[in-house]
């Protein structure tokens, strides 16, 4: 196990002065970097006004609001408002929630091989028993589907409360669904009257070649779902909707949703910060250039596939065992990669953002050496 002293940019330095490049951003939630200057002076300015002074949405706070219209400003109109929250678990408890309530609704369509968190509601939904079984019981009237497969549309009907997937599975694996999969989707829940929530927690903020990975699908959630990436390195999340949805939680009860430090001063501040900086470093086109650069050079008899967009890929491997060897490899050459929860025989590449041509291919000459058997 690693212990840490420092991290700079898209390195991590451990005690005994050993430097890593840090090959998958702390599982996508260093989208720019390990403190970035900017992220940096923003924190700091932050620090000299406040911490927490409240309970989320009691007072107007200047880093909520400027984030907020940020946010909407990148995002299609009808996700016209924020609530923040801490992290990815508690954006999808608090989407689960608004669906519930705005539809009248309880029962929940979720997906085999998704991941959405760890908390009673979230685990709910998550499409893997192993992780479920010893929790039980939890969130009654959840089913989970097949993704990708159109023939199990039909499963939601008009009892649907809410359909939540990820855009593009990542803890499967990194698994890419048929762009008109996706479209029939969200056809069904129209047809239904079902919410659809769209979890961008690993996908969003860049890292797939877009803004938000939906956008590259034709495509609109309902209620999107961030974190990780968000923060810049702070713990931070939220869930997005149209303002009309959103106000199913001011009333009956009055505060439908409580969080203590969502929406946190200095972490709003470091999310401003990183907005700003994939909207105008264009990070978001430049993961598409790095993700050719990675598909060109990342070749070798043992990789069976690289899935994936922009700077969310996985190389396949032929089974848990290969995989596993190569990451051991590349800890010991000063390269972190890592397994997904639902496919320990691939490894996640997922850089910073803000990683150089020259600090990528450095990267991958170590991946590629480590597949050497």
């Amino acid at each position: 196990m690693l212990e840490i002293a420092s991290a700079e940019g898209v390195y991590i330095y451990t005690r005994d002065g050993k430097r890593y490049t840090d090959l998958i951003s702390g599982i996508s939630v260093s989208a720019t970097g390990h403190r970035h200057p900017d992220v940096l002076r923003a924190i700091h300015e932050q620090l000299d006004h406040y911490l927490h002074v409240m309970v989320y949405g009691e007072f107007v706070q200047g880093p909520q609001v400027e984030l907020a219209r940020k946010l909407c400003s990148l995002l299609p109109p009808s996700l016209d408002s924020v609530y923040f929250v801490s992290t990815g678990a508690e954006a999808t408890e608090g989407a689960l929630k608004l669906a519930k309530r705005a539809t009248g609704r309880t029962q929940i369509v979720g997906f085999e091989n998704a991941y959405h968190g760890s908390t009673h509601g979230a685990l709910s939904v998550i499409g893997d028993e192993y992780f479920r079984r010893n929790y039980r019981p939890l969130l009654p009237g959840v089913s989970h589907l097949r993704f990708n497969e159109p023939e199990d549309l039909q499963y939601i009907t008009t009892e649907t409360a809410c359909v939540i997937a990820e855009t593009i599975q990542g803890e499967a694996g990194i698994v890419v669904p048929d762009p008109n999969w996706l479209k029939l989707l969200r056809r069904r829940c129209d047809e239904t009257g079902a919410l659809l929530i769209l979890d961008e927690i690993q996908t969003g903020m860049g890292r797939c070649g877009s803004f938000m990975a939906f956008e590259q699908f034709g495509v609109l959630p309902d209620i999107l779902l961030l974190a990780k990436g968000l923060g810049g390195g702070l713990p931070l999340g939220a869930f997005i909707s149209s303002n009309q949805l959103m106000k199913n939680l001011s009333h009956d009860p009055v505060l439908g949703h409580i969080t203590t430090y969502g929406g946190n001063a200095l972490c709003c501040a470091a999310g401003l910060a990183v907005t700003h900086l994939i909207a105008s470093e264009q990070l978001d086109k430049r993961a598409l250039v790095l993700e050719q650069i990675i598909r060109t050079k990342l070749k070798h008899p043992a990789i069976l596939e690289i899935r994936g967009r922009g700077l969310l890929l996985a190389a396949v491997f032929e089974n848990q065992q290969i995989a596993a060897a190569v990451m051991e490899k590349c800890m010991q050459n000063g390269l972190i990669t890592d397994w997904f929860l639902f496919a320990p025989h691939c490894l996640r590449i997922a850089p910073p953002l803000t990683i150089t041509d020259r600090e990528l291919t450095e990267a991958l000459e170590i991946f590629l050496s480590a597949c050497q058997h």
